[in-house]
């Protein structure tokens, strides 16, 4: 294994070490060979487009599910982050921090990971995506995502992957992404709350999935990180399920001059 394939392997977990996976069932199954190949060439892939960025801060996407029947392209998002080399010091590996849910239970908690274990989680296509956010952004989030006290602010444990934007009962992975980001960018966000009222005075617009009443009645009858009780009854009974996704993360940072255009590597 390259030098860069074995530091883009590294793990670092230091928020949390249980064994976790983006809104799905975790599997006892060991990666194969190939499994392992794969995702460590996508993640020196990464580490090298991302190093040519000149980026400290970027929003990283994986394709872990497949969404295409919904219209989406990716379905997990995470901070990929790297402070600045010290005077003499070659540059720090880049690191991801982000939200992962329990093997299918309703709770998740936060990771902090190296490129090559963010790439290792089975996805359904071995593709990432990324957008370089603002240097006012990127310069409000480095201090934010390096700070374990902090973070928790705007995290919820209970879980649901289908999460309503504009609730405090469950939050999925992307929208602790969203709010985080929030959380930094305007002082008084201080909470989900207030950095939810941020976001849509701010225009963001989340993803509406088109549901119906058996897939909804299946998926929260078989599945413990799936819950529909906080979206409002007009909108669930009528199939409409907002959620944060990537896609619509990507769009609104974009529309909004947070971030420059999405750029994808495989």
């Amino acid at each position: 294994m390259s030098p860069a394939l074995r530091l883009a392997a590294t793990l670092c977990v230091v928020l949390a070490s249980a064994t976790a996976q983006a809104g799905r069932n975790c599997e006892e199954k060991p990666l194969s060979l190939r499994e392992l190949e794969q995702g460590l060439k996508l993640a020196e892939a990464t580490a090298k487009q991302l190093d040519a960025s000149g980026a400290q801060v970027l929003l990283l996407a994986r394709a872990g599910q497949d969404l295409s029947k919904h219209g989406l392209q990716w379905s997990h998002l995470g901070f990929a982050y790297r402070p600045a080399p010290s005077p003499g010091n070659p540059p720090a590996p880049w690191r991801v921090l982000h939200k992962l849910n329990q093997c299918g239970t309703d709770r998740a908690q936060l990771f902090r990971q190296g490129l090559g274990e963010f790439f290792l989680d089975r996805p359904h296509r071995y593709e990432a995506a990324y957008v370089v956010l603002s240097p006012e952004a990127q310069a409000k989030l480095l201090p934010l995502l390096q700070d374990n006290a902090r973070l928790p602010q705007w995290h919820s444990a209970a879980y649901s992957m289908v999460a309503y934007p504009w609730s405090q009962r469950y939050q999925q992975s992307n929208q602790w992404a969203l709010e985080t980001l929030a959380g930094a960018l305007e002082p008084s966000a201080t909470n989900r709350s207030r950095a939810q009222a941020w976001l849509q005075l701010k225009g963001y617009e989340p993803t509406t999935l088109h549901l119906g009443t058996f897939t909804r009645l299946g998926a929260r009858v078989t599945t413990a990180n799936v819950a529909f009780d906080d979206h409002p009854n007009a909108k669930r009974f009528s199939n409409r399920i907002e959620t944060v996704t990537v896609d619509s993360v990507f769009a609104w940072t974009q529309r909004s001059g947070l971030s420059g255009p999405t750029l994808s590597l495989r």
